[in-house]
């Protein structure tokens, strides 16, 4: 498998990237908080918010057409279940900001369980905004019986004299069909409860040690008597054991002679076990700590959780090789804890800054990885991006969103100044097409002429150049000069250049009477398999 990375919605990568049964372990951690702009997490580098994430959060955040979408789909899905408890939680609570979370998060929770193998398991990271919600939504799709445990991690400490309980833990929801599969952790125990009595031996190992005397004096028999100079009545003791087992202890070197002269003790026959030290890990996570404002981890992102939080969990649930998902992976802890503990993984989020920023943190943190970026972009910045990282993605992206195909579909080598084609017919029905050229990066007026020539070489009834940036005026000049195309009365530019930012507003080519679609849509993967993907 090759390691994926998908811009965009991840109700659409589930439903046209991910096939059935194919991820072992899926943790979320779904953005939920009273302040919708709070979860606008990322700024482009001018400083504006991320259009396609304040778009996504708006339609998660009130009840549009988007939120009522997501509910129809509920309800005439194959999912009886969550279509009755999403029914009955909007009779309850009417049509407003929570009930148009819980339909978007209903939606995708089904396509989740799709994708869970049936011996995998979900964790669901969430606060009390939601989360007694979202249990009720979870018992419903994955199944009372699949829920595991109510994990609360403790992730920071109350602070000053607040009205209320301070709020200090978020909820990890855990379901699995598979009681076996889990390996419960172990954590340290607490030091100040636990008596220092480890010793360095002469091999260099660690020994546990143990009392050699007992409360108390003795009068009868040798354990109240001295033994080798040191007298246990002197401190209200007996010895534990007669003179005789000392001596043999202390023949076989299991007696520790204290350098300062202290009192003897005996030692353990086999060296110190650190397990022997160990707590197993309950449902109450107290020991990892939240991300600090000068933790090395801090990558600048609000809600970033630890890595020792994700190590946990994939270790708990998942084995060497396995496949992670996190469909919400904002800076990408979950893939960067997957991909350190040798797991496979597949991440999702709304922005490419998101992408970006786990991009820079996986490079710097694993030099020489090897992954791929999927996903369309949904703004200028994102579409800049991807012109930044992968030119020819660019432009296999931008072409095919004006419908055009890509010259020998789309794969790598020489162009002949040709990026792609735009099929259409004209008033005789006679099938014609344009050339489309496609710059990611500076552009000149000489592109404009170069376009020029190869129409005429090909004999293009049309030519669209498709730019990043905005074209110059000598450029608009030397489109101008191409001419007219004339077919059945109607006109357009024989030469017409686009930029990005036009086409992710909706514009398109001119083109009389339509053109024909490069492409067909895929139809949705129903095998049991992993197929491309992995």
């Amino acid at each position: 498998m090759v390691n994926r990375l998908y811009y965009g919605d991840n109700l659409s990568v589930l439903r046209e990237s991910i096939v059935s049964e194919s991820v072992d372990l899926i943790y979320l951690d779904p953005p939920f908080n009273s302040d919708a702009s709070y979860n606008v997490l990322f700024k482009a580098p001018s400083g504006e918010q991320s259009a396609a994430q304040i778009e996504a959060f708006d339609d998660s955040w009130h009840w549009t057409d988007a939120a009522e979408l997501a509910f129809d789909e509920v309800m005439t899905g194959p999912h009886s279940d969550a279509a009755v408890m999403l029914r009955a939680m909007r009779s309850a609570l009417g049509e407003n900001d929570m009930m148009a979370y819980l339909a978007m998060m209903a939606v995708r929770l089904i396509e989740l369980h799709r994708v869970l193998k049936p011996t995998g398991s979900l964790y669901l990271h969430c606060d009390p905004t939601a989360s007694h919600y979202l249990k009720i939504l979870l018992d419903a799709i994955f199944g009372a019986l699949s829920y595991r445990s109510e994990i609360v991690w403790k992730r920071t400490n109350a602070r000053g004299t607040p009205s209320n309980w301070p709020h200090v833990h978020d909820v990890i929801f855990h379901y699995s069909e598979d009681t076996n599969k889990h390996r419960i952790p172990k954590a340290k125990a607490d030091k100040a409860k636990m008596p220092h009595t480890l010793i360095t031996w002469s091999d260099g190992l660690k020994y546990q040690t143990f009392e050699l005397t007992g409360a108390g004096i003795t009068k009868n028999g040798d354990t109240g008597k001295p033994w080798r100079g040191f007298n246990p009545t002197d401190m209200g003791r007996h010895w534990g054991n007669g003179h005789a087992q000392l001596d043999e202890w202390a023949q076989l070197g299991l007696i520790h002679f204290p350098a300062d002269g202290g009192f003897p003790r005996r030692r353990d026959e086999f060296p110190f076990d650190p397990e022997s030290r160990m707590v197993t890990v309950g449902d109450v996570w107290t020991d990892i700590d939240r991300l600090n404002q000068t933790a090395k981890e801090r990558l600048g992102y609000p809600t970033q959780k630890p890595v020792a939080l994700l190590e946990r969990i994939i270790s708990a649930s998942s084995q060497p090789g396995d496949v992670v998902l996190d469909p919400f992976c904002g800076c990408g802890t979950t893939i960067h804890a997957a991909q350190k503990l040798g797991r496979q993984w597949i991440g999702v989020d709304i922005t490419h800054l998101a992408i970006s920023l786990i991009e820079r943190r996986m490079k710097e943190a694993f030099p020489g990885i090897s992954y791929d970026v999927n996903g369309v972009p949904k703004d200028f910045e994102a579409a800049r991006h991807l012109a930044a990282r992968d030119k020819h993605e660019f432009q296999k992206w931008i072409v095919g969103v004006i419908g055009g195909q890509p010259y020998k579909g789309g794969k790598k080598g020489m162009d002949r100044g040709i990026d792609g084609y735009l099929h259409f017919r004209d008033a005789e029905k006679t099938s014609q097409f344009g050339i489309i050229s496609v710059k990611g990066g500076g552009i000149k007026s000489g592109d404009i002429r170069d376009l020029k020539g190869t129409m005429d070489r090909e004999k293009a009834s049309l030519g669209i150049f498709l730019t990043l940036n905005e074209p110059t005026r000598e450029m608009e000049r030397e489109a101008a000069a191409a001419g007219i195309y004339e077919t059945g009365g109607l006109k357009v530019p024989k030469l017409q250049i686009l930029t990005a930012a036009q086409i992710l507003d909706n514009r398109r080519p001119q083109v009389p009477f339509g053109h024909s679609e490069g492409y067909k849509k895929a139809e949705r993967e129903i095998e049991d398999r992993q197929g491309s993907l992995l």
